[in-house]
């Protein structure tokens, strides 16, 4: 049975999966007048074949792909599997843990209380968390020794929102500063309660002076917590009512429910690099807190839903998120000239890219890895999840797999490269 389950699968993806064959429900946007519509049919029939090769020879377990070409769904599709050990066929409405695709959302549930004249970007974050009012800057010699001065800059909220904060990811590097920090998102959220989390990093020295350099790290998750502190309620709870609800995201959430599990994809045990056991901690360890840089689940369904919400200027459906203008202030570039640019150390296609507030923002053509347009705005998962807006192309790509090593930034250009080469104007 299982073989010709897996004879069965190989052979749909080879050949092509229709849009409303790979559906299971109402399809989240618009459908295309005709299947593919924008890229053509030896484009998609190369898209096909790529998936089908990497689950063939186990780099990947599965995905699903959804692309959307001037507001309608134009490409809608699962491959492989959803546990490529049980052999359980993927499915369109198969949930993923987002990783670092939370921090978009979180961003955008921030700027909602930007809107309202209730979170300056210019302010302070010690305004709300005093743990931060008189930050460490850390410095390191020669010989490894680590000596601190007082920053010269308090933290602000757009230094939160665009990496300028120098709250870094403890495993991003082995310096004794990095030292005092979690490793990431979801291991802080795991091992730390909210107030926990807030401590040990207003006590730890910052890896840079505040506002002068972008560096990777934790400064969504105390965006969310901020968050947390004006409005009263959950990082999920702000979300729920003022973005997801909205734009109709009905599988998205920071605390998986029981009844949704089985819908949840599965890595695959070993990692196709290094021959090395893989697995997600957050799939099987709760959270103590919402973690706006790492914890959320979504589906493909949810998430293209709220990159066309992005897309049309803040709103879908008739329902409006964030005004127009702060959508576009939001995917402009916020590094400045004196602002040292880290953005390209990490992966290769992101030379080319500044940051704006909570995205990576393409500011000139031809110098990344990735194929795009000068204004294409994206941020991926660790766990293998790809999102990336292109306004020119009027397109939106959302792939979530669940390939949580290296692996996953081949595929990100890869298939970068291959949803670029299918369009077909």
């Amino acid at each position: 049975m299982k073989k010709l389950l897996t004879a069965s699968i190989m052979a749909s993806l080879l050949a092509g999966v229709t849009l409303a064959s790979a559906q299971t429900g109402k399809p989240p946007l618009p459908l295309a007048s005709n299947p593919g519509q924008g890229f053509s049919k030896e484009g998609l029939q190369r898209i096909d074949a790529f998936f089908a090769d990497q689950i063939a020879s186990n780099q990947m377990p599965g995905a699903v792909l959804a692309i959307s070409k001037n507001g309608k769904l134009s490409v809608f599709k699962p491959y492989g599997y959803l546990d490529k050990e049980s052999q359980k066929p993927m499915t369109t409405d198969a949930i993923f843990n987002l990783a670092s695709m939370t921090k978009v959302m979180a961003t955008v549930g921030a700027l909602t209380f930007y809107e309202e004249g209730k979170l300056p970007l210019n302010a302070p974050i010690s305004d709300w968390l005093p743990q931060f009012k008189s930050m460490k800057l850390g410095q390191v010699d020669a010989d490894g020794k680590l000596t601190t001065i007082p920053a010269k800059n308090p933290i602000t909220v757009q230094d939160l929102m665009r990496h300028t904060n120098g709250l870094t990811y403890g495993g991003r590097g082995a310096t004794p500063i990095h030292q005092f920090y979690p490793a990431g998102s979801a291991v802080a959220a795991i091992n730390f309660s909210a107030d926990e989390f807030i401590d040990k990093l207003a006590a730890a020295p910052l890896l840079y002076e505040p506002g002068t350099a972008w560096d990777y790290g934790f400064g969504i998750d105390v965006l969310g917590i901020i968050t947390e502190k004006i409005s009263g309620k959950t990082l999920g709870g702000v979300l729920q009512e003022r973005v997801w609800s909205k734009v109709g995201m009905p599988s998205t959430s920071f605390q998986l429910a029981d009844k949704d599990r089985a819908r949840l994809a599965q890595p695959l045990p070993i990692d196709p690099i290094s021959s090395k056991p893989q697995k997600i901690a957050v799939h099987s360890k709760q959270v103590k807190f919402d973690c706006g840089g790492s914890c959320a689940y979504s589906t493909a369904s949810d998430y293209i839903r709220f990159g066309q919400m992005l897309l049309n200027g803040g709103s879908i459906d008739g329902k409006r998120v964030l005004g127009p203008q702060t959508v576009a202030f939001m995917t402009a570039n916020h590094l400045n000239k004196d602002i040292k640019n880290n953005v390209s150390a990490t992966e290769p296609a992101r030379v080319g890219y500044g940051f704006g507030l909570g995205v990576a923002v393409r500011t000139e053509r031809g110098l990344a890895a990735n194929n795009g347009n000068v204004g294409d705005y994206s941020w991926n998962g660790a766990y293998g999840t790809i999102f990336f807006v292109d306004p020119k192309e009027q397109m939106v790509v959302v792939m979530m797999g669940v390939a949580p090593g290296d692996i996953r930034k081949i595929h990100r250009e890869k298939l970068n490269a291959l949803i670029y080469g299918a369009l077909d104007k």
